[in-house]
């Protein structure tokens, strides 16, 4: 049995952090995270967590301080590692890492020569630092979870995302992969809501000038219907928007993205500002800056699904009973 839980926070998802620290009516607990001026990071612990389970509460993702200014996915990474190695050498009694979003997991395999598998490099680099445990949500491989020789929960924003979606009593739906690779994540979420899966297929094809184009299909019927694309996140939105232009172009009625992560790299608010979505719905994995929110996007909070799971960590009680229905 493990002592009480010490919830702490990396500079990456601050308010996300304070909204798991209310539901689970704890405080989080005080500590120095920040660069030198040389651009080292430096964690200190403003108190003891010996013997403490502890939680640490840091996605591997780009984020944004109070005056705008960036802090990349490799900085966020740093401070997570350097958090998990001063707790372990603070005699922490066991020690979480929550991750919201993993960053790196899209490079989760070699699918061409010489290059890296970064997933299971940051999986490695998180159980060196000395994590006993680790919690996620909607990787975007699940074989991630093999990376990783310590304990996983990989938890999912599914319901969280198709209960909000049947509050809003879509009529004459249909749910769309947006391409080949997002086929079974978006045939699970079309049997949830017990809806049709439409599938948009990508085909580059040689033209007469030794060009190649590329050429969308659809396999389904969208003509008159109101679509649901479906994805785990959306990056720099390209796929998506051009996903949503060739919905319209066949005659699909209002079109709506869910996903889990909203990255919104580089473009991605332009082009879904200027694509012909109705509402973009993501959960706040990832904390988005007033620059990258938009009218058309919904962020529906996690902090509640992540404070019932901590508390289940916590005290041995099993996660997986969360999802079963």
């Amino acid at each position: 049995m493990y002592g009480e839980i010490a919830l702490f926070s990396g500079n990456g998802n601050t308010p996300l952090a304070q909204e798991i620290s209310q539901a689970l009516a704890l405080p989080l607990c005080p500590a120095d995270v920040f660069k030198f001026p040389n651009q080292n990071v430096f964690c200190r612990l403003r108190t003891s967590v010996r013997g403490k389970d502890v939680f640490i509460i840091q996605p591997i993702a780009n984020s944004y301080d109070e005056k705008g200014v960036l802090a990349s996915v490799n900085d966020n990474l740093m401070e997570l590692l350097i958090m998990i190695d001063t707790a372990k050498r603070d005699s922490a009694g066991r020690i979480t890492a929550v991750v919201p979003y993993f960053g790196y997991g899209r490079t989760d395999k070699k699918d061409q020569p010489r290059v890296p598998i970064s997933a299971r490099l940051v999986a490695d680099l998180i159980t060196t630092a000395g994590a006993n445990r680790f919690l996620t949500l909607d990787l975007h491989a699940g074989q991630i979870q093999g990376f990783f020789n310590i304990q996983v929960d990989e938890i999912t924003a599914f319901y969280l995302l198709s209960d909000y979606i049947k509050n809003k009593n879509i009529s004459n739906a249909v749910v769309i992969a947006g391409d080949i690779g997002a086929t079974k994540k978006a045939r699970n979420f079309a049997q949830h809501l017990d809806l049709p899966l439409a599938i948009i297929e990508k085909r580059r094809t040689q033209q007469k000038d030794g060009s190649r184009a590329e050429v969308l299909n659809v396999i389904g019927d969208v003509r008159g219907k109101n679509c649901l694309i479906f994805d785990d996140e959306i990056d720099t939105a390209g796929t998506v928007a051009q996903a949503m232009a060739f919905l319209k172009e066949e005659q699909a009625l209002d079109i709506y993205a869910c996903v889990t992560h909203a990255v919104l790299s580089g473009p991605a608010v332009q082009r879904l500002t200027e694509a012909p979505v109705k509402e973009v719905v993501a959960t706040n994995t990832i904390a988005l800056p007033p620059h990258k929110c938009f009218s058309k996007l919904t962020i529906l909070s996690v902090a509640p699904l992540l404070a019932e799971v901590i508390r289940r960590i916590h005290l041995g009680i099993s996660v997986g009973e969360l999802f079963n229905e």
